[in-house]
């Protein structure tokens, strides 16, 4: 007789998702480049209709259906407000879409360096992750397929992916849903599609509006500036949101999220300048990282992955502790196959130029 209770099969074989560090020794205030979070902050729209739903009405339960949030994206976008479905980030949808879709004896399926929490919520679900191979740290369509069985249920894609800032375009995004079996949902993950300048890159609203298998999730964590909220949403085929609707919390995200979230959505103007500031510092990161001997993957988000050599003090774990001892953070990313590697986001003016500056004493090289 077990003589405590015992988790279910697969949930002791789940390492927890370990966030970016935020906290440096010595209590100093950090340069925070770990989150990828915007340095233009939050809306003043947003921020505003934060502070009046705060002011009053806490004692009473949020809209449960997110009717205000719904309809503001679906405004933004064009869409259809009952096949969106809104949760707590869109980690809590991505987890509500393995509940409802995976089980035991079904494979979930996402690419090598693909985001930590496919791996998670697929074996919370009871199911077995498999993972396919990624090219040029590029997810791979016919690697994908090659590892579709009949037990493949969900295959979730990030594109833009996160750590590796790559993507797929539409065509291929379009070849992989064809030839990937009806029953089987595809799940694109589009966390970082408002930085995407690319003319053949699509977020995923099509594809979702004209098939029944597919679900695009986006957030406002990253270019809305709005990750202390924890406000996500998910373009659904209707059977989809149905079912999602059926499991998710009743009062999944507060009367203040939900407020600032349709703020948020209304004023694109912010947006468009986290865009812009985006188009100016990608780059010239990107150049000034090159010019110290260190290689970048090529992004399109709002973070570069920057790769060091396997020598000693001179690695990734060394340049992690060095920019440490400056107050800078930045990404370790052994977690998702790239111990070599960290993962800068792009900050501030100031703070772009203080970890060029960084780098550049810790590589012996001139900025």
């Amino acid at each position: 007789m077990a003589l405590s209770p015992t988790p279910r099969p697969g949930v002791l074989d789940i390492d927890a998702y370990v966030p970016g560090a935020s906290q440096v020794p010595g209590g100093q205030k950090p340069i925070k480049l770990s989150s990828n979070e915007t340095p233009l902050g939050p809306s003043p729209q947003a921020v505003a209709a934060f502070s009046a739903a705060g002011a009053k009405g806490l004692e009473r339960y949020p809209d449960g259906e997110a009717a205000v949030l719904r309809a503001a994206i679906g405004r933004r976008f064009g869409l259809a407000p009952e096949r969106i479905v809104c949760g707590a980030g869109s980690d809590e949808l991505i987890s509500l879409i393995a509940h409802a879709y995976l089980g035991p004896g079904d494979e979930g399926l996402y690419t090598e360096h693909g985001f930590l929490l496919y791996r998670i919520v697929v074996l919370a679900a009871g199911a077995t992750p498999v993972v396919a191979s990624e090219t040029n740290l590029k997810a791979d369509v016919d690697a994908i397929l090659a590892k579709v069985t009949s037990r493949t249920k969900v295959v979730f894609l990030a594109n833009p992916n996160n750590p590796t800032g790559t993507y797929l375009g539409i065509d291929e995004v379009r070849r992989l849903r064809s030839a990937l079996p009806g029953n089987v949902l595809l799940v694109l993950d589009a966390a970082y599609a408002e930085y995407v300048r690319r003319n053949d890159y699509e977020a995923g609203l099509e594809l979702v509006a004209t098939t029944d298998n597919t679900v695009m999730t986006r957030t406002f964590s990253k270019i809305f500036g709005l990750a202390g909220l924890r406000i996500g949403w998910a373009y659904c085929p209707p059977a989809v949101a149905d079912a999602l609707n059926r499991i998710r919390g009743p009062f999944n995200l507060s009367a203040p999220a939900i407020a600032a979230g349709a703020a948020a959505m209304a004023d694109w103007a912010h947006i468009e300048a986290a865009v812009r500031h985006n188009d100016e510092w990608l780059p010239w990161l990107t150049a000034e990282i090159e010019k110290l001997g260190l290689s970048v993957t090529p992004s399109v988000a709002n973070f570069v992955l920057i790769h060091f050599p396997d020598t000693p003090g001179k690695d990734a774990a060394a340049c992690d502790a060095f920019l440490k001892g400056r107050a800078i953070i930045l990404r370790r990313v052994a977690g998702y196959g790239l111990p070599g590697a960290l993962r800068l986001t792009v900050g501030s003016e100031a703070e772009n130029r203080k970890v060029i500056e960084a780098l550049a004493a810790f590589t012996g090289a001139r900025s």
